[in-house]
């Protein structure tokens, strides 16, 4: 009890002097007894000064020591979503395969009973085909040089395979999964764009390049003399639509596919095949280009921010994930072909969101949490999940705009 009376008087004071402005939001954590402590003190002080009354935020079962170490600054409690399950969903690739059931937290109703009818059409279809065509993070710097002959000069001496050999060598003693790939120049005037590709295993490895790549920046100032102007000069490109990344590639560049026959289209989707050809043809395709988006889908943003919200990913990366192409045709039986391909889809399984409590449970449903065996391969199973389960949405929305009852859905679920 004395201990407790002390802890009281302790949260009481540095309440006080938080509110006379004697001490910041940031610093408390350096004088509180515990994370908790630190969390309540500071809501505490902001419901205090601003007076707002919190009546939910404070319940969480969130470990708040682990998550201010490594995911959240002046925490003051928890956000909760709901979770809802899609699937199963069957999904034929290189590391998923079999069954799954897909954990999409959104705030969106219609959205996971979309998504579930989508799952529901693959499995009755033989499953979705998915395949991971590339895999590597991006980081880059800027440099200023001189002028153009300089800048010349330098791209020659980074092309030296002597010289990529000393900044991969460089760049690999700072981690121990990360792998240096290849260095691409790419120059406007006097300013020389470096971007680094790594290969980050089952990271999603922006934080492992971005640490790898500023000890290489040192050495090419030490080497060549070229200062680095940022570390991130946009040619990366990250947490932006860019047509860079859709072109080239960032994270898991994947494809998934399915042939749905004509019949199940009918009786599951209930419209006719030519019409979601239609459809997506003149919606996702001529709407697109004619929209000028990097996109060419129906609502690919919308199962990426669901499966990434529950799985613990960097929810920014929506941004990438959502460039992607959705294709439907009608084939010479009267079936129905579906793809999606998704050229930048940055996921991990270790570091970042991942480790939070509620996060590490939806990674488990899925069987992808922590590192894989060998090394890579949770990440890759993760991202044709996540592929398969876009296709499954890509299906379900087309369908029900083909079919005419995108509105109806949303004004029975998701009013």
């Amino acid at each position: 009890m004395p201990s407790q009376d002390k802890t009281e008087y302790n949260e009481k004071d540095i309440l006080q002097k938080v509110v006379a402005g004697e001490i910041s939001f940031r610093n408390i954590d350096k004088i509180a007894e515990s994370a908790d402590s630190a969390v309540c003190i500071r809501r505490n002080a902001l419901a205090d000064i601003t007076g707002t009354r919190f009546e939910e935020i404070q319940n969480y079962t969130l470990d708040a020591a682990a998550a201010t170490k490594r995911n959240i600054e002046n925490m003051i409690g928890a956000v909760q979503i709901p979770l809802g399950i899609a699937g199963p969903l069957k999904i034929n690739g290189e590391f998923a395969m079999g069954e799954f059931y897909l954990p999409l937290a959104t705030t969106e109703g219609a959205l996971v009973a979309s998504a579930n009818r989508g799952c529901s059409a693959i499995c009755s279809s033989g499953g979705a085909n998915v395949r991971i065509f590339q895999d590597v993070m991006t980081r880059a710097p800027v440099f200023k040089l001189d002028d153009v002959v300089q800048a010349k000069a330098f791209t020659d001496w980074i092309s030296r395979p002597e010289i990529f050999a000393q900044m991969k060598e460089k760049a690999e003693r700072t981690t121990r999964f990360g792998e240096l790939l290849a260095v691409e120049p790419y120059v406007t005037g006097n300013t020389v764009y470096l971007r680094f590709i790594f290969d980050t295993k089952d990271a999603m490895g922006m934080n492992m390049v971005t640490i790898a790549t500023e000890a290489v920046t040192h050495l090419i100032q030490d080497e060549f003399g070229a200062i680095p102007i940022s570390l991130s000069g946009n040619m990366c490109i990250d947490k932006k639509p860019a047509a860079i990344n859709t072109i080239l590639g960032r994270g898991k560049t994947v494809i998934a596919d399915t042939i749905i026959p004509g019949k199940i289209v009918e009786e599951k989707l209930k419209c006719k095949p030519e019409t979601m050809a239609d459809v997506n043809y003149r919606k996702n395709l001529l709407g697109s280009a004619r929209a000028g988006a990097l996109g060419f889908n129906a609502h690919v943003a919308n199962i990426v921010a669901a499966l990434f919200l529950a799985c613990g990913q960097d929810a920014a990366h929506v941004v990438e994930g959502s460039t992607a192409i959705t294709t439907i045709e009608v084939t010479r039986n009267g079936d129905l072909y579906c793809s999606v391909t998704m050229p930048a889809l940055p996921v991990g399984t270790v570091g970042g969101g991942t480790g939070l409590g509620t996060q590490k449970d939806c990674l488990k449903l899925l069987g992808v949490q922590g590192p894989g065996e060998p090394a890579g391969s949770n990440s890759k199973k993760f991202a044709e999940i996540v592929a398969a389960g876009v296709l499954a949405g890509e299906i379900s929305l087309i369908a029900a705009q083909a079919a005419g009852h995108l509105a109806r859905a949303h004004a029975e679920l998701g009013r």
